[in-house]
């Protein structure tokens, strides 16, 4: 499924360091780290009617990916809100808009690995984008295994949300190649970690199976899952999971800010069919909507 450009985008005003430029004026140093060598962290954000869905979740995952990254310089929270606030408002924005907040290192004094070169600050860049879920979450997905695996805490850490994200990217090519929708990503060990750009989850009789975070991203809307289906009272399980049982689950569904939850309903040319007919997802579909308006924080 190939983003489509909204032509509202067009006039869209980017946050740049300190200040907001027009489309084709926001541009940052090639010497900015981010170009040098990825060296950066980023967070999506969804707006909508109400506000910024889990903002302060999304924030406090920027923040521990720029530690464990050792930046010397991360902006105060309250200055990224305020970044954040200042573009929406320029931009008119109220709702179906996705925001991609990148944090780089910031510029070098001359070109090289080393950190210390880095001597003039962060750079907070802000995109926002009218956008609406990327996947089709009425129809479902198509899926296929990738041969790229995810990487693993040995190599680097998924727990960081960092830009260097050629892994992911050679993986959506195979699936791009193959004429599917997305790729899903085993770890070293041939488990079953996450799509490409999603997390993924399984039920089978009634339960609900995830990997454990060790080579997938924790995602937001992932901690979300799992606590609604605690809150639903549905048995909610996180284990390994082999390419066999997610052939034969009765549902299999994909969650992230870019695409909420998303049904997959064909892998590897596997067709997901519900044999105990117990639905799951729907129900987190339903509480998911159900609750956006209280996860919102105004902005």
């Amino acid at each position: 499924m190939l983003q489509k450009f909204d032509p509202r985008n067009k006039d869209i005003l980017i946050w740049v360091k300190d200040s907001l430029y027009a489309r084709n004026e926001a541009k940052v140093s090639v010497f900015d780290s981010v170009v040098q060598g990825g060296d950066a962290v980023w967070e999506g954000l969804r707006l909508y009617p109400e506000g910024l869905l889990m903002m302060d979740r999304h924030l406090d995952r920027l923040m521990d990916s720029a530690k464990a990254m050792h930046f010397e310089h991360i902006p105060p929270r309250d200055e990224i809100i305020d970044a954040i606030r200042s573009t929406i408002q320029a931009n008119e924005m109220t709702k179906n808009v996705h925001i991609r907040l990148t944090l780089t290192r910031g510029e070098k004094i001359t070109s090289g690995m080393d950190p210390r070169l880095n001597q003039s600050g962060s750079c907070l860049i802000i995109v926002p984008e009218y956008k609406p879920p990327v996947y089709d979450n009425e129809n479902g997905i198509k899926v296929i295994t990738s041969s790229i695996r995810r990487n693993s805490p040995n190599h680097l850490d998924s727990k960081i949300h960092h830009n260097n994200l050629i892994n992911n990217i050679l993986a959506k090519i195979q699936s791009n190649v193959a004429g599917a929708d997305a790729a899903l990503m085993l770890d070293l060990y041939g488990y079953v970690a996450e799509l490409n750009g999603t997390n993924i989850f399984m039920s089978r009789k009634g339960v609900v199976y995830t990997p454990h975070a060790d080579a997938c991203l924790h995602g937001i809307t992932r901690g979300l899952v799992i606590e609604m289906a605690e809150e639903l009272g549905v048995k909610m399980v996180k284990k390994n999971i082999s390419l066999t049982e997610i052939y034969t689950a009765d549902e299999v569904f994909c969650t992230g800010t870019m695409g909420e939850l998303t049904p997959i309903n064909n892998i590897d040319g596997r067709i997901i069919e519900n044999k105990s007919g117990i639905k799951v997802m729907e129900d987190l579909i339903n509480a998911f909507e159900d609750r956006i308006p209280n996860l919102c924080i105004a902005i």
